[in-house]
């Protein structure tokens, strides 16, 4: 028997959670079914094993991979092969060994008469929500081949976002890597070689020259401290942000900060309308496609918006309307979703938003990289230009005071 821990919608609409005892996740869900409620989201209390496993095979190799598979899978569906033999001639093609093993057990609980969408449920790191949702509602329309191709698409869409994200950060952070090595090497190699020069100076030395050779001193003295110091904070304040409490402050401050701000709001708007769209199209009903929509959201306070609007539409209200009133949205994604409702295209309006987001975080990210690089370029030259004026500025002191 295992732990499953359950969201769900009960017959008054209300949302629930709680946790089963059972032998599988089918025999979860049916045990929640009868207890009057409609799951939205199960999942396997995780042992330390679990974890353990969850973080050797999660990665951005495994999600290239999977998603390169299931793009094979809907090719092999749609020219007619069954379920078994698609998954079968797939996992030859594929290179990375724990996603190649996955997909051996795949194989395996499908030829045993399991459904794709329940075999996927085993493995939540390589097959999130979205997938065994979309899954799931291939099976239930006979269109198992459409749902893959739309949900392949989807996953390749969030990786190319994904990937443009890190890909823009690469630069700045070099830069701040190199930064902070040439301010160390000063303090820690060149500022030495005037101690001999400088002692028993005092205060006849400037103060920004004292300042410099204090910095040095104390660095070279007490820098192992300072570095177990700064760990230790780091770590606090990680286990900090982790309260709920503090992690809505810290997002919705994140979305207050100009540009930056703009730019994390269009990123999970674009990840929330791909995500949603696909389920739409894939036959997914509103209220499960927005609860599992919900979950891509990283920033809390968005998230919740989300949530809050998706218990209002389990009970009749429109979609457009309650996401306006959150305030967290930009206006481009309310006039798509308004126009897609009005048109009764929701999902295709959801894909055409989701790309029109895309290049605009690509030029927004752009724009900020454009003013950041130049920026962390002056307050590195600032810094070490300071620090040999400071030197200097000794230097030339005591020559003044050996001319008089």
């Amino acid at each position: 028997m295992a732990s499953y821990a359950y969201r769900a919608i009960a017959a008054n609409g209300r949302a629930s959670t709680g946790e089963v005892e059972a032998s599988d996740r089918h025999e979860a869900i049916l045990h929640i079914r009868r207890l009057g409620s409609l799951p939205i989201e199960i999942t396997e209390v995780a042992t330390t094993s679990d974890v353990v496993r969850a973080k050797q095979h999660f990665g951005g190799k495994a999600r290239s991979a999977v998603t390169k598979t299931i793009a094979e899978i809907s090719v092999l569906l749609d020219a007619g092969l069954p379920l078994d033999r698609a998954v079968a001639l797939t996992i030859e093609n594929i290179e990375h060994a724990p996603t190649r093993a996955e997909f051996v057990r795949l194989l395996k609980e499908i030829k045993s008469g399991q459904p794709l969408s329940r075999a996927m449920s085993a493995s939540p790191e390589l097959f999130p929500a979205m997938a065994q949702a979309m899954a799931e509602a291939g099976e239930a329309n006979g269109a198992l081949g459409t749902a893959l191709a739309r949900l392949a698409r989807a996953m390749k869409q969030a990786d190319d976002l994904r990937a443009l994200v890190a890909t823009a950060m690469i630069y700045p952070v070099i830069l701040v890597v190199i930064a902070v090595a040439v301010i160390l090497m000063m303090l820690l190699f060149v500022v030495p070689q005037f101690d001999a020069l400088f002692s028993g100076a005092g205060e006849k030395l400037p103060y920004e020259s004292r300042m410099v050779l204090a910095a040095s001193h104390g660095l070279r003295a007490y820098g192992w401290y300072l570095l177990g110091a700064l760990v230790g904070v780091v770590m606090l304040t990680r286990l900090w942000f982790r309260q709920p409490q503090v992690q809505a402050w810290r997002d919705a401050v994140i979305l207050r900060i100009p540009q930056f701000g703009t730019l994390v709001q269009y990123i999970e708007t674009a990840r929330f309308s791909r995500t949603l769209g696909a389920l739409i199209d894939g036959g997914v009903t509103l209220p499960a496609a927005l609860a599992v929509a919900q979950r891509t959201i990283v920033n809390s306070v968005m998230a919740k918006a989300v949530g809050g609007v998706a218990v209002g539409v389990k009970e009749g209200s429109g979609l457009t309307a309650p996401l306006a009133a959150t305030g967290v949205f930009p206006k481009l994604a309310l006039g798509f979703l308004r126009t897609g409702e009005e048109i009764s295209q929701l999902g295709m309006m959801l894909e055409r938003l989701s790309d029109v987001l895309d290049a605009d975080v690509k030029v927004r990210l752009q724009r900020i990289i454009g003013l950041l690089t130049p920026l962390m370029t002056i307050v590195l030259g600032a810094t070490v230009a300071a620090i040999i004026a400071a030197i200097m500025s000794a230097i030339l002191g005591f020559n003044d005071v050996a001319v008089s």
